[in-house]
């Protein structure tokens, strides 16, 4: 993580503006639904603080500077509460990522990664197997980011939202302890 960055949990006062900022994010890619044709699903972004309500879960922000948010993500500690289509809620022994967005005046910086990369350490912490997330095609910056962090497309977890195709991905938590002994063993570490 960038030294300019701090990810934490979500302050109370800052559920506002990481909905708004949400709202930006999807509401500028390029072939996402707009607020007329899912208001419910603008609705969802905007209230992303009350997710911090539910067991489990968590709503994480990135800060820059001197606390200026840059961004956010929301964990969840078992996929009972993560509230997408398809089979997602009922898999055992996984978190989930959602509803990631980087304000666009500080892309670049490493705050997706970042925030993707706390979601993760959580879940080890939890001896979690593996994490899920779903994004769409318009989210092609996301998607690749996803993809070099270590996830691969779950096509069994895809689903559709009202019209729109949403893609899952999966990231076996095994497979980041092999890459990590692999590592180590590059270096002359014991794994």
């Amino acid at each position: 993580m960038p030294a300019a960055l701090n990810i934490r949990d979500m302050r109370a006062d800052e559920a506002e503006p990481l909905g708004r900022l949400l709202i930006d994010a999807y509401s500028g890619l390029d072939g996402f639904p707009t607020l007329t044709e899912q208001p419910q699903y603008y609705d969802l972004l905007a209230r992303v603080g009350s997710f911090a309500d539910k067991p489990g879960v968590r709503v994480l922000v990135a800060l820059a500077g001197r606390g200026e948010l840059v961004g956010g993500v929301v964990y969840f500690g078992q996929m009972a509460e993560y509230g997408s289509g398809g089979i997602a809620t009922s898999l055992e022994e996984a978190s989930g990522i959602r509803l990631l967005a980087i304000d666009a005046r500080h892309r670049g910086l490493g705050a997706g990664k970042a925030l993707t990369q706390a979601c993760v350490d959580l879940a080890r912490r939890a001896g979690r197997a593996q994490v899920v997330l779903h994004t769409t095609e318009a989210m092609h910056v996301a998607w690749r980011m996803y993809e070099k962090l270590g996830f691969i497309r779950a096509p069994e977890l895809d689903f559709l939202q009202q019209s729109l195709p949403v893609f899952g991905f999966r990231l076996q938590m095994d497979w980041l302890t092999r890459k990590g002994r692999a590592q180590a063993r590059l270096h002359g570490k014991a794994a």
